[in-house]
């Protein structure tokens, strides 16, 4: 395995921008406010979406006729948090006529990256191919997610998977990545790779940024940050903001942290949730 480079290791490191007190208290409102966002909401929770992985998505905010839909994809780098804290924008989104659908993954170390990222992608296919029976429109479908989330949201952006699952190319038609990881390289030289277990080709290969460079397709994207992320982080956004883009910068959201930003979009107020709706057709 590679070794640790502490550099490296200090700017992919999260949690050490803000205290353990202040991390314990927004990963309890992710799962708070997502309660919260779905009491009383129209939805179905627990649907199977995946038969080899067994993994369970909830749809949440469908109306009277096919919504489009947002699929969120979790962070807590691999190997944390779940879709029950994962569904603050629900009620949101729900005002504006979009659904929500947000999937587990198994989490690292049970589950390769490798296999973490099929069963995202499998979700997505579930939403193309069985979404129109839960009020979902399978035409537009927007993938975002928040960290490694953003990651895992980014590697549904690239083409190359899709024919693979009977998809078409632009079975994704935005991407909404929020302080995410585009380049899996410099995490072999951290304490991350501990639970990836990743050596450079298939650190390589899971890179969205190196993948992207082949995609000729690009769909509408978002690509956001928090004011106060590690330097890494900030950096991979610029990256890819700057590779998928080629215009401006990132959007950057002030005073919010790599873990706070997220819930902005439970108010749709922010520009967050503006930024998102934005992929969306006008209700």
């Amino acid at each position: 395995m590679p070794s640790i480079d502490p550099e490296v290791d200090a700017a992919y490191t999260a949690r050490a921008i803000i205290s353990p007190k202040q991390y314990a208290s927004v990963t309890a409102r992710y799962r708070d406010e997502s309660a919260a966002a779905v009491a009383g909401l129209r939805g179905t929770a627990g649907v199977a979406y995946d038969e080899a992985g067994g993994e369970l998505l909830d749809v949440w905010g469908t109306g009277d006729r096919p919504r489009p839909v947002f699929v969120f994809v979790h962070g807590g780098y691999w190997r944390a948090l779940s879709r029950h804290d994962s569904a603050f924008m629900a009620r949101a989104l729900d005002a504006y006529g979009i659904a929500t659908v947000v999937p587990d993954y198994t989490l690292a170390p049970t589950a390769t990256l490798e296999e973490i990222v099929r069963q995202v992608r499998a979700a997505v296919a579930w939403v193309y191919r069985e979404g129109a029976a839960y009020g979902l429109d399978p035409g537009h479908i927007v993938v975002g997610g928040s960290s490694a989330g953003g990651h895992l949201a980014a590697m549904t952006m690239v083409d190359g998977w899709q024919a693979d699952l009977g998809l078409p190319d632009d079975v994704v038609v935005g991407g909404f990545p929020v302080s995410g990881l585009f380049d899996i390289r410099p995490l072999l030289h951290t304490h991350v790779n501990d639970w990836l277990r990743l050596d450079e080709p298939r650190a390589a290969a899971l890179s969205p940024f190196l993948l992207a460079s082949a995609t000729d397709r690009r769909c509408p994207a978002v690509v956001a940050a928090a004011d106060h992320e590690p330097t890494g982080f900030h950096e991979q956004s610029r990256i890819f903001h700057s590779l998928w883009k080629g215009d401006d910068a990132p959007l950057v959201v002030p005073d919010r942290n790599h873990f706070d930003v997220i819930l902005d979009l439970g108010d749709p107020d922010t520009s967050l949730s503006r930024a998102l709706r934005g992929l969306f057709p006008a209700s």
